[in-house]
């Protein structure tokens, strides 16, 4: 046991948690247990300003009813966390652990931090150019650091497995953890009180105590890395299972299971023919990776474009947001994601802003071309683009809207968008090929600077443009030293830069 109470004086607790994950549920269930057990209790919040850009922090102070009685009045308790002044940190989600240490209410004289090492992504992870997570293991190291005792383990697995909410799995976690002066039967009791839910929570709440009670002094590094794509024995089609054996007798080992990946998305985006088409290109490139040394550079250039290659074909159009919508897997995740009952009905509201371009480049390529080149149509329709639609993808109408939108795939080829995102393959497979007959090492770059150009409208047009920088200064840069680690260099900016891009244009400009 590891108690933070102190004889005449409050302990004071601090929550941090997310819309939805149930910290004002958790805060009541401490406050209610601490009056049970005959003491002053009181909890106040205050809220962000979005779920993510500021979760609400809880604030309670509990003090034994004899620690009144000694003082000889009613105790005065604080309204809000104190930096250096907390004893029990609590965090629905390990970033929020960290921006509780990053606050100070986490120090190594007093404070027991308990946190979920599960991660809910920020906006601003989520629409970073390219890999904005935040790594996990630097609040992990802080915590050793900063904090009395530093409890982490997945919390929200455990309240998953139990079948319900992560508060459950914290209240068990507090429990095992010994920070609070009360039994395990209070910490039940209290939850049977609450009257929902309630063989969910104890179990949810057993597994956290269990898991907090057999936690070791501190926690081990997060394991960051991806797994790798496994390669199928077979596939259920029988024209699939010819592809499949055709990565796997013509292609190199080190390159097939991304080979697999890619495959797997071409023929999900597309169809049959698509998927040969994806392999045809990725055979081309083979060769030319055998022909400059790719066997002694472990074939490098096809497995990055075994990866872009698959994303340069399977673009985000309306055709494919519209598909992506409408399956099944998306309204069960759904379903999970708020909890839904089996006899409830879920209602999901999409939010539409097609623009000019978009429409045009869902038309046969004639009609897309000829609205775009006419001043007057492209004002006439972009006056219905001003603002955007909301959709109920639940009801039967707004359904089927988008389920007739995705339907139209078979007819991608002859779009507008498909006529201009394959003559930008075919350019860069053609600059691939050229860079690689001078410098094995910059054309493997200039795969890798495909990873900017992805999703559509204005994100699309912002990546492409800056792709179309890095392509041009591929072709200064070759023939010049370390024109592979330089080009690196402005992927890397044009990733972390601005949407203008002022910052590579900086670094273009010292190339000139």
């Amino acid at each position: 046991m590891s108690t933070v109470f102190h004889a005449g004086t409050p302990i004071k607790i601090a929550i941090l948690a997310m819309g939805g994950q149930g910290g004002g549920v958790l805060a009541d269930w401490i406050v209610d247990m601490a009056e049970q057990a005959h003491w002053w209790a009181q909890t106040t919040s205050v809220p962000g300003v979005a779920q993510r850009t500021g979760a609400t922090i809880y604030y309670l102070e509990l003090l034994p009813e004899s620690a009144v009685q000694a003082a000889g009045s009613p105790p005065t308790l604080a309204m809000m966390a104190t930096p250096g002044d907390v004893d029990l940190v609590i965090a629905a989600e390990l970033m929020e652990g960290g921006r509780a240490i990053y606050r100070g209410l986490v120090t190594p004289e007093r404070t027991v931090l308990i946190s979920s090492s599960h991660r809910s992504y920020a906006i601003g992870e989520k629409s970073a150019r390219g890999d904005g997570i935040a790594d996990p293991n630097k609040v992990i190291e802080a915590g050793k650091e900063t904090a009395k005792r530093f409890l982490c383990f997945d919390l929200q697995a455990l309240a998953d497995q139990a079948g319900s909410v992560i508060s459950a799995s914290l209240f068990g976690a507090i429990a095992g953890s010994g920070a609070l002066p009360f039994t395990r039967e209070d910490y039940e009791a209290t939850i049977r009180r609450a009257g929902v839910g309630v063989n969910a929570s104890l179990k949810a709440f057993a597994a956290g105590l269990e898991a907090a009670a057999q936690a070791p002094q501190a926690p081990a590094r997060i394991d960051t890395r991806r797994p790798v794509p496994t390669v199928p024995a077979t596939a259920a089609h029988p024209k699939v299972r010819q592809l499949l054996e055709d990565i796997k007798q013509n292609f190199p080992a080190q390159a097939q299971p991304m080979l697999v990946a890619g495959l797997r998305r071409a023929l999900e985006f597309q169809d049959l023919r698509y998927g040969k088409e994806y392999l045809e290109h990725m055979r081309d490139l083979c060769k030319l990776d055998a022909q400059f040394g790719g066997a002694a550079k472990s074939w490098e250039l096809t497995s990055a474009a075994a990866r872009y290659v698959a994303v340069a074909m399977a673009y985000d159009d309306v055709i494919r947001v519209a598909d992506l919508k409408t399956r099944g897997s998306r309204f069960e995740r759904v379903r999970q994601e708020v909890g839904a009952r089996d006899d409830q009905l879920v209602y999901t509201t999409e939010y539409m802003n097609p623009q000019v371009a978009e429409i045009c480049g869902t038309l046969p390529a004639f009609l897309g071309r000829r609205i775009e080149n006419s001043k007057g149509l492209s004002h006439f329709i972009g006056r219905f683009c001003r603002k955007g639609r909301f959709l109920q993808s639940g009801t039967l109408s707004g359904f089927l809207m988008l389920y007739a939108l995705s339907g139209m795939r078979r007819l991608r080829r002859s779009t507008l968008r498909h006529q201009i995102e394959a003559a930008s393959l075919n350019h860069w497979l053609k600059l691939i090929s050229d860079t690689a007959h001078h410098d094995y090492d910059l054309a493997v770059e200039v795969v890798n600077c495909r990873r900017l150009v992805k999703g559509y409208s204005d994100t699309h047009a912002r990546g492409t443009s800056k792709y179309q920088r890095l392509t041009l200064a591929a072709s200064h840069l070759l023939g010049q030293p370390d024109a592979a680690a330089r080009l690196a260099k402005l992927r890397t900016a044009a990733l972390a830069d601005d949407d203008q891009g002022s910052h590579l244009d900086q670094l273009l400009g010292s190339l000139s």
